[in-house]
């Protein structure tokens, strides 16, 4: 089927799910990964095998709602393959070789507020960076839709805006064999 001259190509169909109790986690791996593999149930089962004679579960909130730690994240990771490299800071985002991350999961101090009402309280919220088909997007579940960053270019200045906000943590999505041989990071 051809195009209508002048007419906008279509924008890329971009994998994004909305964010529902403290599922910021799952969402955040999905949204990176651009399907569901994951759920509450998926991320409750990781818990348990990381601490299994806990009563209190700490890698998640105690109310059942998700809240999942950085833990869960990394093991589910691994259990596609897939590895969480923990960006230092202080390196230059310059530094940063996109091309052989398949993802960003950045962990932020969110405002918490009950319905319009915006109470002077933070918490920490997972949020995923991915390119698809050459544009990257803030797949943050708290967004009505994927927000586009644009290039290389957009996507590290949408990361030196949140590292300077401090209190800001990225890990890179990579596979195993990147991992291993740290090329996620530019050396020249």
């Amino acid at each position: 089927m051809s195009q209508a001259p002048g007419a906008q190509p279509s924008p890329p169909s971009v994998y994004h799910e909305r964010q529902r109790l403290e599922l910021c986690a799952v969402h955040a791996l999905n949204n990176v990964l651009q399907q569901q593999l994951f759920s509450q149930e998926a991320a409750d089962e990781i818990c348990k095998r990381l601490a299994p004679d806990s009563r209190l579960n700490p890698h998640r909130s105690l109310l059942g709602t998700g809240n999942y730690d950085v833990n869960v994240i990394m093991a589910a990771l691994q259990g596609l393959g897939l590895a969480a490299v923990w960006w230092d800071r202080r390196r230059p985002l310059s530094q940063l070789a996109l091309p052989q991350v398949l993802g960003l999961i950045l962990n932020l101090p969110s405002p918490v507020s009950l319905g319009l009402l915006s109470l002077p309280l933070r918490r920490r919220h997972w949020v995923a960076l991915r390119q698809v088909d050459g544009v990257y997007y803030n797949l943050d579940s708290k967004l009505r839709a994927p927000e586009a960053l644009g290039n290389e270019d957009g996507v590290r200045a949408f990361l030196a805006a949140a590292l300077a906000q401090g209190l800001c943590e990225v890990l890179l999505v990579v596979t195993k064999e990147v991992e291993e041989k740290g090329c996620w990071l530019r050396t020249d």
